[in-house]
């Protein structure tokens, strides 16, 4: 019998040994596991009231049953509690408040009881594995793997990665990649995930860093930091742009990404599934970089709306479809790369658009300056497109202009202000018209064309502001795409149709104005509450996490 019960503890120890291997995880998780079992088990047989505790030795296997007891005056609990004459024959001199131990003969294992353990370590397992592989990728996002594919469900494919599985969703494939079961592949380790079913691995093969990683591995002077991909985008599966540039002078970093007879390149291509790359060399001069990034279509000259964030690329006629690309692509991947905004003209839409732009601010000169023709092209030639810009630009300037003298120059600004004086007046009467309350008026930068703008986008009381987020007010309007041919739309790589922007986003307030406009309109919640706003909080901001919600009174 004794040699029977050797067996048995040879065996759980031999047990815990083979699943610690197996499932790559701490043996003391797997002997806490047996233990826990093991106090299931004898709860069942001698009472689930009970606070039963088994001890397994790691090491020779064997087993001690126990449960531990109160000694009280008054016995409550019998199960739990022991009065202090009890408690003598457990632990002599045993006092009121101590903890005994009072040891259990051990038990046998019917099947229930069995089965019971057995899926209680295997219970315990299963998390401890699951937290060792999240604690093994958690800090790997960013890095390539290669796996095996294991199945492929509902258009996902689940690679098995040795010590957990990851899963490649459809929409992070190479459109038209054919994967077979059992191929090795590899990806990029997207993000981990915990989950209550296990840290769930995401892989993808069409981000743009799959392809920075796949470059770092091919070409060294990456590797070791000599050349840097600045930007790179991607239409995974067709074609991709990455600019790079050199921190060593004699290094040239498209012929080092390129390789001799473009090995190095190729290299990429062939994991990618032949999507074409182009190497351009990355410029700080946001100017130098965009031409650059439209190659190989040739540009004639580059302008750049800082206001808009915007540029307008004017190219050859017979460069138009080369610059924009089959669907637009290259247009695309040339503003996901500069992360600007990018309109394509061809020269003659541009010199047609600088016409209409000359003769529109002309005719604005003429009827608001009251000026004859050719002094109102003057001005618009020497760069004046807006009456503020003559009203307020300094007098010298403005007298330095040909054929103008001082005296001219002071008629011409006290025109323009009286202009805009009308123009004010106009507004606020219109303003007032509307029902938006003279409140409004009182907040910091809000001009009485903004009041208009707002009162017939049915705001027109302090509440009406307050209630706003900041992007619903001040968000930057996007532009539509323009047309040219009358059914060919011009690309506009960041035209997506989702909305038209804040109520004030043609003014170009910035986010910073927005808060204060917004804070300004809810002080009077504070004042009816008898309190001074808190100059921490800060107006509610759509997409950033960070910011508290506010709350009305």
């Amino acid at each position: 019998m004794a040699t029977g019960v050797t067996a048995n503890r040879a065996e759980l120890i031999a047990i815990a040994n083979s699943v610690a291997s197996e499932k790559m995880i701490d043996k003391a998780i797997v002997i806490e596991a047996m233990e826990d079992a093991i106090q299931r088990a004898a709860r069942t047989r001698y009472g689930q009231e009970m606070d039963i505790r088994a001890k397994l030795d790691p090491n020779n296997g064997d087993l001690r049953l126990w449960r531990v007891v109160e000694v009280v005056e008054l016995v409550d609990d019998i199960y739990k509690q022991v009065d202090v004459a009890g408690a003598q024959k457990l632990q002599p001199g045993a006092s009121v408040g101590d903890y005994l131990v009072d040891p259990l003969p051990p038990i046998e294992f019917g099947r229930i009881q069995a089965q019971a353990a057995k899926q209680t370590i295997f219970q315990k397992v299963r998390d401890a594995e699951r937290e060792r592989q999240y604690e093994e990728f958690k800090d790997r996002a960013g890095e390539i793997i290669t796996g095996v594919v294991k199945r492929v469900e509902f258009g996902h494919i689940v690679v098995d990665l040795g010590r957990a599985e990851g899963v490649i969703r459809r929409d992070a494939q190479i459109p038209r990649e054919v994967v077979r079961v059992n191929d090795r592949i590899r990806s990029l380790i997207l993000k981990v995930v915990r989950e209550n079913r296990g840290p769930q691995i995401f892989l993808s093969r069409a981000h743009p860093d799959f392809m920075k990683k796949l470059f770092a591995q091919e070409v060294p002077e990456i590797y070791d930091g000599i050349i840097e991909i600045k930007a790179a985008a991607r239409d995974p599966g067709s074609r991709a742009k990455i600019g790079v540039i050199s921190h060593d002078s004699s290094i040239d970093p498209v012929g080092a990404c390129v390789g001799m007879k473009g090995s190095r390149v190729q290299a990429v291509v062939q994991e990618m599934q032949g999507e074409k790359i182009d190497i351009i060399p990355w410029s700080p001069d946001t100017a130098t970089f965009v031409v650059n990034a439209l190659q190989p279509a040739n540009v004639a000259r580059v302008v750049i709306d800082e206001e808009e964030d915007r540029i307008e690329v004017v190219v050859p006629d017979d460069q138009l479809s080369l610059a924009i690309g089959r669907r637009g692509q290259n247009v695309r991947l040339a503003s996901q790369l500069t992360a600007k905004a990018i309109d394509i003209l061809t020269e003659t839409d541009a010199s047609e658009k600088r016409q209409q732009e000359f003769v529109k601010n002309s005719e604005l000169f003429q009827n608001e300056l009251d000026v004859d023709e050719t002094l109102a092209q003057l001005l618009v030639a020497e760069g004046f497109g807006a009456l503020e810009e003559v009203a307020y630009v300094e007098l010298d300037e403005l007298a330095g202009i040909e054929g103008f003298d001082e005296d001219l120059a002071q008629e011409l600004q006290s025109r323009a202000q009286e202009a805009l004086d009308r123009r004010e007046q106009a507004a606020r009467e219109e303003r007032q018209a509307l029902g938006v309350e003279d409140a409004l008026a009182e907040l910091p930068y809000l001009t009485e064309a903004m009041l208009v703008t707002l009162g017939k986008a049915g705001i027109k009381t302090l509440d009406d502001l307050a209630d706003l987020a900041t992007d619903e007010l001040v968000e930057k309007k996007r532009a539509e795409p323009r047309r040219r041919n009358d059914d060919a739309p011009r690309r506009d790589s960041r035209n997506d149709g989702r909305g038209n922007g804040g109520v004030l986003g043609e003014y170009g307030l910035s986010d910073e104005q927005g808060n204060e406009i917004i804070m300004a309109a809810r002080a009077h919640w504070f004042e009816d509450e008898g309190g001074a706003p808190d100059e921490t909080v800060e107006a509610d901001s759509a997409g950033d996490e960070t910011t508290e919600p506010e709350t009305q009174a």
